[in-house]
């Protein structure tokens, strides 16, 4: 009987150890880790709606900074963030620098973008880190600083194509800017603006370029659309608000005021 006691004692010794060192050896698959930031993901994540609604987003909200646009600065600023399980964006920032005014627009774009549907690796939804790239091109003719036009002609004037002197091009040393600062400017651009019925109607947005010559008496002349029409009655809106808009401060040249050609968008917003 106590043989019998013993034996099955280290039966069940033997089926425990063996159990025990087979649970070691089985590998279980380990799921994601919870706070892991992933690169490389099975499923990745993606804007609710889709890239082209996306594209759309980023295409219509997109806005080109004043000053980064007097200043003739342009370029691709590449906006990292993370996608969170939950599909909202956080950790935005700026990979490389561009210029201050061109990246905090971009990460203004990026914060105020649609949520996204979350990606997945492994059986389960992740974190992950996307990179977005908001491109920023100048409109023809808007290299900056804008080059101002001396009228006054040296004693032997270059020749035009049509036989008349051409106009001396400079670079002034304070360039024109609105009476009362750009802010004041676009205030009275909003608040004078009309949206076209069309153009609400079919919902149509986004920013017309418009090219002028400011003159010596800060009057703005010569206005004339600088870019892609938008259609819809808003190029010709966008026309009649800088052909009403108040005048400018001139820009100066050796403490002369001179003319100076410049490129502002008018933005269209529902």
């Amino acid at each position: 009987m106590l043989v019998r006691q013993l034996a099955l004692v280290a039966l069940l010794s033997t089926v425990s150890l063996t159990a025990a060192q087979a649970q070691k050896k089985l590998k279980y698959p380990k799921g994601p880790a919870a706070s892991e930031i992933y690169d490389a993901v099975q499923k990745p994540a993606v804007p609710v709606g889709g890239l082209p609604a996306y594209a759309s987003y980023l295409e219509r909200n997109q806005q080109y900074p004043t000053q980064a646009l007097r200043n003739g600065k342009d370029g691709t600023v590449n906006v990292t963030f993370v996608v969170e399980k939950t599909g909202v964006i956080s950790n935005v920032a700026v990979q490389q620098p561009l210029d201050p005014a061109l990246d905090a627009e971009a990460v203004r774009l990026i914060k105020g973008g649609p949520k996204w549907t979350p990606a997945e690796h492994k059986g389960g939804k992740v974190r992950q880190r996307v990179t977005v790239p908001i491109s920023y091109m100048l409109p023809l003719g808007a290299g900056g600083p804008a080059p101002a036009v001396v009228d006054d002609q040296p004693t032997k004037p270059p020749v035009g194509t049509n036989g008349a002197p051409a106009p001396t091009v400079v670079t002034p040393e304070q360039p024109a800017r609105p009476v009362g600062g750009t802010d004041a400017f676009f205030e009275w651009i909003q608040k004078n603006q009309r949206y076209p019925a069309q153009a609400r109607q079919r919902k149509v947005e986004g920013r017309v370029p418009v090219e002028f010559l400011i003159q010596k008496d800060g009057s703005l002349t010569d206005v004339k659309l600088a870019g892609k029409r938008l259609g819809s009655g808003l190029d010709e809106e966008a026309l009649r608000l800088i052909k009403a808009a108040p005048k400018w401060a001139p820009a100066q040249f050796q403490g002369q005021p001179v003319k100076q050609k410049m490129v502002l968008p008018v933005i269209f917003q529902l």
